[in-house]
């Protein structure tokens, strides 16, 4: 066979939970089903930074954060100086053809970190924004596209009906559904399959801003679930730990009382933009017949983080609860042993970084040394079932301090580097976090244990959170570790 075609597809801000394939009682994904059956669907695929830029560091340089040295959110970060080797780099490396449609949220804004283009929409880049000066033909490609087209100004944008990119307000799009971001990347996909070099397989990285606020679907997906039962928050007896941090009432705020009716709101704007994705991927799927490129071209499916959307009456991302820190995970149509695990669904735990050593795997194409991920190659052929990890370290620098998180995919261990704050929860018995049994007197062992091992995962960081083998809360707090922030420095020449 000849080498396989990619497409990796990468999301914003999609639940691992929002999928009907996951029994999600409400969403309807029926394209996104079908490629899990024609593929393996990892359940417990995870963020290990879930925010928008250090995720993404980890999906294009197959690094774990201690790797490529983001542990928390920053703008403005030179991408190539800090992160030379990239999967799309090594697919060009490889013979393919690369292109990116979508969102990127690097900088420059414009680099192609081994791309041959770049078509962009990255949503509301403040920092962009703020640096061009609106100048939009910068950093963005949608927005010029837009004002060309019939009924749009010269001051036509994404922004025009005032909901902000953080907010839980949610109402139906503004403009024809043919005009929305969403629409207008899959458009642009295929027309891109129109402009391929015919003579080399291609690598599309795919990327649609949202789901990520602003909650704006069209009106026929928004309108789709407004009809689902009243929301009902998910508690627990630990969120007392955060209560310095809550702002009730504040429709941007990541952790706050807002009224039900609102997000109920916001739940139909959230899944009737998974409703108008789902469609855009059947668009792409359907095209990809067309060309007669569907049998020869591996489909990935993840997203950069989740979205708390109300649990525990938290809002957006970077904390280490499921509904932020677990992405879907599916890859489809790669080539098989006799007996293939297509349709299957895997339990272990995987992370963003191992998409980049197994689609390489999958394309026939050499894993760089850089590269701490682990390709899942084996168990989508069908040819293994062993675990790629026994335990997955995920952090992210919020609400001013850093928010530790092991896993093992049945017990999930936090812990808050400003006051100390323990969680210990059964992912098995107690899905949705609700009962903190670091708390539980019988649990005593069982809390000292996940201790020791994020004492482990810590003991060498430069922040000094482990001393004479014990954590120690209060550290100083950082978003890029030291190699990655001199590599910055050097690119930048503020060394």
């Amino acid at each position: 066979m000849n080498q396989p075609n990619v497409i990796l597809i990468c999301v914003d801000e999609w639940r691992g939970d929002c999928l009907s394939s996951d029994g999600h009682p409400y969403v309807e994904t029926p394209h996104l089903d079908e490629l899990a059956r024609n593929g393996v669907r990892f359940s417990k695929g995870y963020s290990a930074t879930p925010s928008c830029v250090p995720a993404r560091a980890a999906l294009f340089t197959g690094q774990s954060q201690e790797r490529h040295g983001r542990v928390g959110y920053n703008d403005g970060v030179p991408f190539h100086a800090v992160h030379p080797v990239t999967v799309q780099e090594e697919f060009r490396k490889g013979g393919y053809h690369t292109q990116a449609i979508g969102k990127m949220h690097v900088w420059p804004e414009r680099s192609r970190l081994g791309f041959d283009d770049v078509i962009l929409h990255d949503g509301y880049l403040h920092h962009a924004r703020r640096e061009h000066r609106q100048h939009f033909a910068m950093f963005d490609d949608y927005v010029p596209w837009l004002r060309t087209q019939p009924g749009m100004g010269l001051e036509s944008e994404y922004f025009d009906h005032g909901v902000n990119c953080n907010s839980i307000v949610a109402r139906p799009w503004d403009k024809a559904e043919n005009l929305h971001p969403t629409h207008w990347i899959g458009t642009k996909a295929i027309e891109w399959m129109h402009r391929r070099d015919p003579v080399k397989p291609f690598f599309l990285y795919l990327s649609f801003h949202r789901p990520h606020p602003p909650y704006d679907p069209p009106s026929w997906a928004f309108e789709q679930y407004l009809g689902i039962p009243a929301f009902e928050p998910v508690e627990g007896n630990w969120e007392h730990h955060w209560d310095s941090h809550r702002q009730d009432g504040d429709y941007q705020a990541g952790y706050g009382r807002i009224p039900d009716h609102v997000v109920h709101r916001a739940r139909a704007g959230y899944y009737g933009l998974m409703a108008q994705i789902d469609l855009q991927i059947n668009r792409i799927k359907e095209s990809l017949a067309d060309f007669g490129l569907d049998r020869n071209t591996i489909i990935a499916f993840t997203s950069d983080h989740g979205e708390m959307m109300g649990d525990h009456h938290m809002f957006r991302k970077a904390v280490p609860y499921e509904g932020s820190a677990r992405v879907p995970f599916i890859i489809a149509n790669a080539p098989t042993a006799e007996h293939a695990a297509r349709g299957t669904v895997v339990d272990h735990v995987v992370e963003l970084r191992d998409i980049m050593p197994t689609l390489l795997e999958l394309a026939g194409l050499p894993v760089p040394d850089s590269v701490d991920g682990k390709s899942l190659a084996s168990i989508i052929r069908g040819e293994n079932t062993d675990a790629v990890r026994e335990l997955l370290h995920g952090e992210h620098v919020y609400w001013g301090q850093n928010l530790h998180w092991l896993t093992d995919g049945h017990y999930k261990y936090i812990w808050g580097s400003g006051q100390g704050t323990e969680e210990l929860f059964d992912l098995d018995a107690d899905p949705q976090e609700r009962n903190n049994l670091a708390d539980d007197a019988t649990r005593h062992s069982e809390l000292t244990m996940w201790r020791e091992r994020m004492v482990e995962a810590l003991a060498s960081r430069e922040e000094g959170y482990v001393v004479d083998g014990k954590l120690v809360a209060g550290a100083p707090v950082v978003t890029m570790l030291r190699h990655a922030r001199d590599l910055a420095a050097s690119a930048t020449g503020t060394r």
